[in-house]
């Protein structure tokens, strides 16, 4: 049994800043892709970020310069440093680990995350 648990959002004003952490537990493999993906009101979820077990992140054009993804492979912990947020950033974001060795994929909860005036 893998758990992603999810912490880090609520409120923020524009322009502010939120950083959101996921930890998962359990088995797994220790090659594996972990990343933060959203879902806007009304609207499919997308990939935000994502960062290999070796590095190489990757960001989708919409965030790139206002959002940092890194990892802690030890703690098994991903990080979304989320800086210049907009108004447009407010979704349920959520934490996905994909299993290299078994091809299984596992998501946490999701967290609110809330850019308002």
């Amino acid at each position: 049994q893998v758990r992603l648990m999810e912490s880090g959002g609520g409120l923020v004003q524009p322009g502010g800043s939120l950083r959101l952490s996921c930890t998962a537990s359990g088995n797994f493999f220790s090659l594996n892709n972990m990343a933060w993906y959203r879902r806007l009101p009304g609207k499919e979820r997308e990939v935000v970020a994502s960062v290999g077990t070796a590095g190489s992140p990757y960001y989708a054009d919409f965030v790139k310069g206002r959002f940092t993804i890194s990892r802690d492979n030890a703690k098994n912990t991903v990080f979304l440093q989320m800086d210049s947020l907009e108004p447009g950033d407010t979704a349920v974001y959520y934490c996905r680990l994909q299993d290299l060795k078994t091809e299984r994929d596992y998501w946490g909860q999701g967290t609110q995350v809330t850019v308002s005036s």
